[in-house]
């Protein structure tokens, strides 16, 4: 009998590539007392049944770097614990059937080399000859990685596993978790049942790396973990002779993937339309099992592999499997401790990468748990970007429906997602769905993204192009240029702090002075440690002890869950405080016309200066007018109780039709907002970025004294900036940037673009990005020759450390 430990430093519940992958990297760490458990066996629940592609390219820079490390990883694993992991690195290929694919592969691979992936596009007929038996008959580029491969699911999790144990992690299979215990909001112990017998287990952490149990496993916590289980489909040939050795091969356009393995084909299928599983809970007695065959569902995908692969035609199916993966709302997983709980930490919701992503994953969040910060920015994975109703299984459900297909559809950029729509509105939404209104979603809000005119569809045709919206976005931009838009930004976050300590509690946290007069607006930013940015805000002050803060809507769990992390023995009260008002932004030259032509009250700048806050009249109502902009004009926000949203905007509405009044939408925020040079958090700016760095010096106050970051603000300015966030217009005006280009920098790519946009007024595509400057003036960053890379081609670049619209601020001061 295997008796379990009365203590431990941390407790990871699940035995699968991920929680082995965790207690690996944690003892490789030096910790002690790391205990796994594991309620059947290791690789029980879905890992034994990956299909162990190790694929190097993500979405993302970051994602890209731990992909990377996976792969590495797993090379070395096998020489380090004498377990065989059939890691073989035979590359991949990535083929495309339409224009629009060879774009997103070809842009891919300029991110890729930016990130030091080794890849190469290659012809059809260069495909041809990595892979013979390919149809290439209408295939019109491709990507092939040569570092990337495949292995075994199940012995690279008893690598791990091995690893671990030979660093000093105990792992006890047959061990169940009944319950998780806390107290003041922190991580207490677990109660297991093992052999048995119920023990009680006093620890640390947590982390749950349950996999598809790991919804149930937050949910016993009280942390919201959204993720459901999808039936996922592949066969397995007989044996093919002479098929030799190939790589892997992706043909998303026909939903599929190909892995040669022992001189068999195994195919495997991602269709738009998926088969949830698991509505009324996952049977207690689930261990290596599989879900009933389905060949009606997989057919469709068969036919098509058939006609890619002709030798499929006469080979024999050898096994049909059906087995269960968990998929997340925004197909990316988690990772990171949760927003409402210390110490209980996640590292699950893979979406069918779990055996590419876990080896990454495992060592970002060991380093997290081991020094209190990412190691990096992950924020694309940050389980905080999570909202409290995505646990609802009605919308995992829904969603879910949708997710696993999205994992091989084209990836465009502005791509929305069409199931569990509608969750959060807005007060005005059916008055901007009914003067043509096109909505996106953001952290579950529906939001205006663009409005379509009379005689237009009212929906999305994607493209890497110019969008049916793009003449939309265009005419809303030059009204705010040069007259008066309005927007609907109700999905801002908005948080009061307040109480006697109020300011004590965010000058410790802020790098902005906030000891200002009522009324007054602070941009701040609120720092890490590394002196990087936890969160991009402005802070009004409302009176001595109260103090409205604004993040953005993405961002409102995180900054929370930073506020509370940090309150101590102040006397404050957070609160969250979203749904109370909504946002009206009035921006533009005209925007001081029609603000007199709707109140009493006196907008002049002597009456009223930008950066200030006042309480207003508007037609019969009230609202708080902040004098603020994020699209570089003259104009103010209006902070309106929910209940008079509708009649200010009526009133809004009526005053500005002999103005030009626009209706506008987060595209032409976003376009107005980059040419103006303003960043945004989670592209140009991360945790992982210097405030100093991105260029946000004018925000902190050094000299007011302690506040979190301050010592490394003070070190970065002794030693001097290691990169600097520049401007980017592309000089010709057709083609269009996003983010994840290459900036090429004298003929050799240093970076990437961290947001990009079109600049209808500027007349080109903008971008930010970082370039590498150590001992470098600024006058030596602006003296090179700048190009970005597009898709494999390069396009001249101006480059500017100054905002390229107005870089004197004089419109927003008018």
């Amino acid at each position: 009998m295997t008796s379990l430990p009365s203590k431990a430093r941390v407790v990871i519940i699940g035995g699968g590539v991920a929680g082995c992958s965790v207690a690996y990297h944690l003892a490789k760490l030096g910790w002690t007392d790391i205990l796994l458990l594991e309620r059947k066996q290791l690789t029980s629940g879905t890992t034994w049944h990956a299909a162990g592609l190790i694929g190097q390219l993500r979405a993302s820079s970051n994602m890209t770097r731990l992909a990377k490390y996976t792969a590495d990883l797993y090379v070395r694993l096998e020489e380090e614990t004498g377990v065989a992991t059939g890691m073989r690195q035979c590359g991949s290929i990535s083929v495309a059937l339409t224009e629009a694919r060879k774009e997103e592969l070809y842009r891919g691979a300029s991110m890729a080399r930016a990130r030091g992936v080794d890849v190469e596009e290659i012809s059809p007929a260069e495909t041809k000859e990595k892979y013979p038996h390919l149809e290439i008959s209408d295939v019109v580029g491709a990507v092939f990685i040569p570092k990337d491969g495949q292995g075994d699911p199940a012995n690279i999790t008893q690598a791990l596993a091995k690893g671990a144990r030979m660093n000093g992690a105990r792992i006890v299979e047959q061990a169940k978790v009944l319950e998780i215990h806390k107290d003041k909001g922190r991580i207490t112990g677990v109660t297991v049942e093992h052999e048995g017998e119920t023990t009680r287990i006093t620890c640390d952490h947590i982390v749950n790396c349950a996999g598809m149990w790991a919804h149930g496993v937050g949910a016993m916590a009280g942390v919201t973990v959204p993720l459901h289980a999808c039936e996922h489909f592949y066969i397995v040939t007989e044996a093919i002779p002479d098929l030799g050795r190939l790589p892997v091969l992706r043909v998303q356009d026909e939903c599929a993937y190909y892995k040669e393995d022992a001189g068999k084909i195994l195919l495997g299928a991602f269709e738009p339309v998926a088969k949830p599983w698991g509505m009324n809970g996952i049977p207690e007695d689930f261990c290596f099992d599989q879900l009933p065959e389905d060949f009606d569902h997989f057919e469709p995908i068969l036919e098509k592999a058939v006609k890619r692969m002709p030798l499929l035609a006469t080979a024999g199916i050898h096994t049909f499997f059906n087995g269960p993966e968990s998929f997340t709302p925004d197909d990316r997983y988690y990772l990171g401790e949760a927003p409402n709980l210390k110490n209980f930490w996640v590292c699950c919701g893979f979406n069918s990468i779990g055996i590419q992503s876990s080896g990454g994953a495992g060592m970002a969040l060991a380093e997290w748990m081991q020094d209190g910060e990412a190691p990096f920015d992950l924020w694309d994975v940050d389980i905080r970007r999570v909202q409290p109703f995505q646990g609802n299984k009605t919308y995992l459900y829904n969603r879910s429906v949708e997710t696993l297909g999205l994992l091989y559809a084209d990836h465009f950029p502005y791509r929305q997602p069409a199931t569990a729509r509608g969750v959060r509105r807005s007060p005005l939404h059916e008055h901007l769905k009914a003067r043509g209104a096109v909505f996106g979603e953001t952290a579950g809000w529906e939001r205006a993204n663009w409005f379509a005119r009379p005689s237009q569809e009212r929906e999305y045709r994607y493209s890497w192009k110019r969008q049916n919206w793009f003449d939309n976005a265009r005419d809303e931009h030059m009204a705010v240029r040069t007259g008066v838009g309005v927007f609907d930004m109700t999905s801002f976050g908005k948080i009061r702090v307040e109480g006697r300590d109020a300011l004590a509690f965010l000058q410790k946290l802020c790098a902005n002075d906030m000891d200002v007069a009522p009324g007054k607006i602070v941009y701040t930013q609120m720092l890490n440690a590394r002196g990087g940015i936890e969160s991009d805000l402005t802070v009004t002050r409302l009176s001595e002890t109260a103090f409205f803060l604004v993040v953005p809507g993405a961002t409102l769990q995180r900054d929370l869950a930073w506020l509370r992390r940090h309150l101590g023995d102040e006397f404050a009260v957070i609160t969250d405080v979203t749904a109370a008002e909504s946002v009206l932004p009035v921006m533009g030259p005209k925007a001081r016309e029609l603000m007199q032509k709707i109140s009493p009250n006196d907008f002049s700048n002597e009456a009223f200066p930008f950066g200030t806050a006042q309480q207003i009249e508007v037609g019969m109502g009230l609202a708080r007018a902040h004098r603020v902009t994020y699209v570089g004009e003259l104009g103010w926000e209006l902070y309106v109780p929910t209940d008079q949203t509708a009649h200010v905007f009526e009133t809004l509405e009526e005053a500005g039709a002999d103005l030009g009044l626009k209706l506008c939408g987060l595209h032409t925020l976003d376009s107005c907002r980059i040419e103006k040079a303003f960043r945004h958090f989670g592209h140009d700016i991360t945790d992982e970025d210097n405030v100093l760095e991105a260029g946000l010096g004018f925000a902190v106050k050094t000299a007011k004294g302690s506040f979190i970051g301050r010592d490394a603000v003070l070190k970065k300015k002794e030693t001097g900036l290691n990169r600097r966030l520049v401007q980017f217009r592309l000089k010709d005006a057709e083609p269009l940037l996003f983010h994840n280009e290459a900036i090429v920098r004298d003929g050799r790519i240093v970076d990437t673009i961290t947001s990009g946009n079109y600049g209808h007024y500027l007349g080109g595509a903008i971008g930010m990005g970082y370039v590498p400057c150590k001992g470098q003036s600024a006058d030596d960053v602006l003296a090179s020759s700048y190009e970005i890379e597009i898709a494999g081609e390069r396009f001249a670049a101006e480059a500017s450390l100054k905002p390229m619209y107005d870089p004197k601020s004089e419109r927003v001061r008018a």
